[in-house]
């Protein structure tokens, strides 16, 4: 491991003025950065430890939720109020990780972690665009069964790993960052970049700024929502696909619908296509069929990942349809 500096940011201030000191990364649980640092993959010259800022979860009378980002994965896994009004995000984040990790992992970490590629892990004998730009991407001709078939492209075909991304981006959440600059917004959906021939640009976040909360909008269909996630093994595996959805069905029509994939993509894929066929349609299996297969028309399989394609059409039907069922139930 590379030698680095260390301090501990009192506020979101302190973090930014201390980042700007150095080539620093800042430092929350360090369920992701620490091993990266381990692998030499990450070799920040200083860290700026923010587990100790705000990570309260303030349940707000409009009906939002703001999370602090120091908030630990089961604080907000296990809160009663986002258990009722928002179930995916908790489901998704306990499908994440194994307990131990979610007791240390943060929820700014967790949406900044990196791609789990074992070509971008291999430091020493592979090539890989994302931890060195122009090298070229050994995943694309070599064992590729995890990968995006949605939004890669010649440079990268990574896909990003965290499940509680998948369940933020389909409620509409909003991030809240502090850097140099001063203090702004961004929808997650915004947050990520698709690689395009710049996998190492990761997200849109300015040199410096901090996630400092993620904010939940009022939702309130979202009690009915479920988080699906299909790996080769029930623990401590990604996601091949995952599903986050919630929807909203009167009288056999579907009122409004929020659907997220995982596992397909560089970044959280909001289905945006799909949730537009779908409002005000009947909530019948062959709309939920149909309005799958638009949002996968575009996708473009790898030598080895074919299969996620049906996979990922096959989960949204049965997930939706799930959901569905339940419109006369309290």
């Amino acid at each position: 491991m590379t030698p680095f500096a260390y301090a501990r940011a009192q506020d979101a201030s302190d973090a930014v003025r201390l980042a700007a000191l150095a080539n620093a990364s800042y430092l929350g649980g360090g369920t992701n950065l620490v091993d990266l640092m381990r692998e030499t993959v990450a070799q920040p010259a200083a860290l700026v430890d923010v587990s100790g800022l705000p990570g309260a979860i303030e349940v707000r009378l409009d009906g939002s939720i703001l999370i602090g980002a120091a908030a630990k994965n089961t604080a907000v896994a296990e809160h009663q109020v986002v258990r009722q009004r928002f179930p995916l995000l908790s489901r998704a984040i306990v499908a994440g990780a194994s307990a131990q990790i979610r007791n240390m992992a943060t929820v700014g970490g967790n949406i900044l972690q990196r791609t789990r590629c074992t070509y971008f892990y291999d430091n020493e004998g592979s090539r890989c665009n994302k931890r060195s730009p122009g090298q070229g991407c050994d995943a694309v001709d070599g064992f590729n069964r995890m990968h995006a078939v949605l939004g890669a492209s010649d440079a990268c075909i990574a896909t990003h790993p965290s499940d509680m991304c998948v369940a933020l981006a389909a409620l509409g959440a909003i991030v809240h960052l502090h850097g140099p600059q001063g203090q702004r917004t961004l929808a997650l959906t915004d947050l990520h970049r698709l690689p395009g021939e710049h996998p190492e640009q990761e997200t849109e976040l300015a040199p410096g700024e901090l996630i400092t909360a993620v904010e939940l909008p009022a939702l309130p269909f979202a009690a009915r929502s479920a988080y699906r996630k299909v790996r080769d093994r029930s623990s401590y595996a990604f996601a091949l696909v995952s599903v986050a959805a919630a929807i909203d069905v009167q009288d056999g029509i579907v009122r409004e619908v929020r659907l997220a994939l995982g596992g397909v993509a560089h970044k959280p894929w909001r289905a945006w296509k799909a949730e537009g066929m779908l409002a005000g349609q009947p909530a019948t299996v062959d709309n939920f069929r149909a309005a799958a297969a638009a949002e996968l028309a575009d996708a473009t399989p790898q030598s080895g990942n074919g299969f996620k394609i049906g996979l990922a059409r096959r989960t949204v039907v049965a997930v939706l349809d799930g959901l569905a069922g339940k419109e006369d139930q309290p």
